[in-house]
């Protein structure tokens, strides 16, 4: 079976910043939801821009379904990888809807340089990218017009529309309210059983531990643990990465671990 990501010994930096990442390796099967975390300035967003093909590696590669991902167009890439960063540098001037149909344009044939105009399947794929988002009551508004939240959830409508088949998503419930960030990971788990596969990074240790089949623990550049959330979230694991301020238990009525910021005694 091919694997639907493939990160091969993967090294990046910056120039006067150093080597933020260092010998990274993993794969994902399809239909698997991985969640990545990480304290802040480990690597994450990096590694995430490299799996998308948007930047290349100073080392390593990455493939996606067998093909090196910097092999491919950006059309033939957002066909197969929706991406959702972490924050868009500067607000699109544009209304939602157009927005989101904007995530439709590598469906779409280029004659003399024009993109085709939009068909019945693009705009059915734009309702339902919404409604899974719960922003179908945003399609009206003008993205300026928007709270954070509201904002987030369409940029992951975007991504949604695409309809491709390996979802990259940098901190998706930034902004997002306890609901939504539920609602939102219930919504990645129904895709990915119906097929896609999903890499989230995320700081919701909880929501990764309840939803995610495999968790990847990022510090300092370098892969410090990978796999099932109960072998990952412990105080053995996160203690060195995090910090001393977590405290571990077990979710109600469950094997799911547990673990939420707490300060330690004399803290």
């Amino acid at each position: 079976m091919v694997n639907a990501l493939a990160v091969h010994g993967l090294a990046h930096e910056y120039a006067g910043q150093g080597r933020v990442l260092s010998d990274v390796a993993f794969t994902l099967a399809p239909g698997e939801l991985a969640c990545l975390v990480g304290p802040n300035g480990s690597g994450k967003s990096t590694l995430l821009r490299l799996c998308a093909g948007l930047d290349a590696p100073t080392a390593g590669s990455v493939e996606i379904e067998g093909t090196p991902v910097r092999a491919l167009t950006p059309r033939a890439r957002a066909r197969r990888i929706a991406f959702v960063s972490q924050a868009l540098r500067a607000l699109p001037d544009a209304e939602v809807t157009g927005f989101v149909l904007g995530g439709r344009y590598a469906h779409h044939a280029r004659l003399a340089g024009v993109l085709a105009r939009e068909t019945r399947a693009d705009r059915e794929a734009v309702e339902r990218a919404l409604a899974e988002a719960d922003a179908l009551d945003l399609a009206g508004r003008r993205l300026d017009e928007l709270s954070l939240g509201q904002f987030q959830r369409v940029r992951v409508a975007r991504a949604l529309a695409q309809e491709a088949p390996l979802l990259l998503l940098d901190e998706p419930t930034a902004a997002l309210d306890p609901e939504h960030q539920v609602r939102l990971f219930l919504l990645i788990e129904r895709l990915v059983e119906a097929g896609r596969t999903a890499l989230v990074v995320t700081h919701e240790l909880n929501l990764a531990s309840r939803f995610a089949r495999r968790c990847l623990v990022l510090s300092a550049g370098r892969v410090a643990a990978d796999g099932l959330p109960e072998k990952v979230f412990t105080p053995a694991v996160l203690a060195p990465v995090f910090g001393p301020h977590l405290h571990y238990g077990l979710h109600p009525g469950g094997t799911r671990p547990l673990v939420v910021p707490w300060p330690s005694e004399g803290a």
